[in-house]
């Protein structure tokens, strides 16, 4: 197996500006004259989709719970997607980061079926030309070999530094873990002003009367508010964070989970030359190359399950996996259920095992911002739920390897 670390070290550079990484999303649906939905075509830069929600929530005094949308969208970009607000004001609102534009109404809240992917437009820049021809190469190989549809880092951002996922110490009923976890553990999204208040939890935890002193008005400040009056119900201190950030906690852990069943899945699939193993930010994970066109059908029509009791676990190699990957976290699969949140469960289903690039198109260009250097542009379209940042992933092994 080969390994790949950052991608400076091979002389490439990625989202160098916010223009190298452009997503746009593909709706469904037509807006009309009628339904109680007002719906908006959201444009931001270097925010992400629940911060855009925040910031408007506030300027309109609306309430989060009117808000819906289909998918949550990379900081580090500039990003296209849609948002309908219940009984939302028709008219724009313009800020320095995100634009909000009323496109009409609907009769329904927009949601995750209401667009069947993103277009993508991405900028390698720094490259040698060899750099180039190889990155090339790559790509003219995914429509044989597809991509691992793994959850990749951008799911992964409420896990700190110390590497705990807050909904397993929840699933094993430890809730001031979990508690802990979530307000009090620094990750590398966070803000200053974030920063600022975990390091006060942490300084001040058990003695809430003093982290509520130096805390300013702040959504961290009304959970101390209640541990100040019930220091150790953790559980009901839990259930009073936000649900949109509640929500992302449990999603991440069953999207490592899946993550790991996959990449069991490859590794049984495939031989040891066929994979190079990819630093994620949880974890390392194979992802697949060169193979022949009847291996690369066996895992395009594989269907992995989403860890979760509601899941029927498949019989055969699959069920196997997905088993032996909850055990090693020790869980069993009917613990794959969200206790004492009743606004909180794990997703159900099935998630392809690998996903294809369409409408692939490449150019290559001098880069202006490193002269004597090029750089490659790529333009494609991913189905729902497929990570563009796994195109560059494979691009990086191929260069490094080549």
């Amino acid at each position: 197996m080969r390994y790949v670390s950052s991608i400076g070290g091979f002389g490439m550079k990625v989202k160098r500006i916010v223009d190298d990484f452009v997503v746009e999303e593909l709706p469904l649906v037509e807006p009309g004259e009628e339904g109680p939905f007002v719906l908006y075509k959201l444009s931001k830069r270097g925010l992400g989709t629940l911060e855009v929600i925040e910031a408007v929530s506030r300027r309109w005094n609306i309430a989060g719970r009117r808000f819906s949308y289909g998918g949550l969208k990379d900081r580090h970009a500039s990003t296209i997607q849609y948002v309908t607000i219940f009984d939302g004001p028709e008219r724009p609102l313009r800020q320095a980061s995100f634009a909000m534009e009323p496109l009409g109404r609907l009769p329904y809240a927009y949601g995750p079926g209401h667009f069947r992917g993103n277009r993508f437009e991405v900028v390698l820049r720094d490259l040698s030309d060899p750099a180039v021809a190889r990155a090339v190469r790559a790509l003219k190989s995914l429509p044989v070999d597809g991509l691992p549809n793994y959850f990749d880092d951008q799911r992964f951002g409420s896990v700190g530094f110390d590497g705990g996922f807050i909904a397993e110490a929840w699933l094993k009923a430890d809730y001031e873990r979990a508690f802990r976890l979530a307000v009090a553990e620094p990750t590398p999204m966070d803000r200053p002003d974030t920063r600022d208040e975990k390091t006060i939890l942490r300084e001040c935890w058990n003695d809430w009367s003093a982290a509520k002193a130096k805390l300013g008005r702040s959504h961290a400040r009304s959970l101390v508010t209640y541990l100040c009056d019930h220091p150790t119900d953790f559980r009901g201190a839990f259930a009073r964070i936000r649900r949109e950030l509640r929500s992302l906690y449990f999603s991440a852990f069953q999207s490592h989970l899946w993550n790991l069943i996959l990449a069991r899945l490859i590794e049984r699939s495939t031989s040891e030359e066929q994979r190079a193993i990819i630093d994620f930010k949880v974890a390392q994970l194979p992802i697949h190359h060169d193979l022949e066109p009847s291996e690369a059908e066996v895992l395009s029509s594989a269907k992995v399950p989403l860890p979760a009791s509601r899941t029927p676990l498949p019989e055969g190699l699959l069920g196997e996996l997905a088993l032996a990957v909850v055990s090693e976290h020790g869980l069993t699969w009917n613990d794959l259920r969200v206790k004492h949140l009743d606004d909180i469960f794990f997703g159900k289903g099935t998630r392809p095992a690998v996903f294809h690039t369409e409408n692939l198109t490449q150019s290559v260009r001098n880069d202006e911002l490193y002269p004597g250097r090029r750089k490659l542009s790529m333009k494609f379209e991913l189905p729902k739920g497929a990570y563009a940042t796994l195109v560059v992933k494979r691009i990086t092994e191929v260069m490094a390897n080549a």
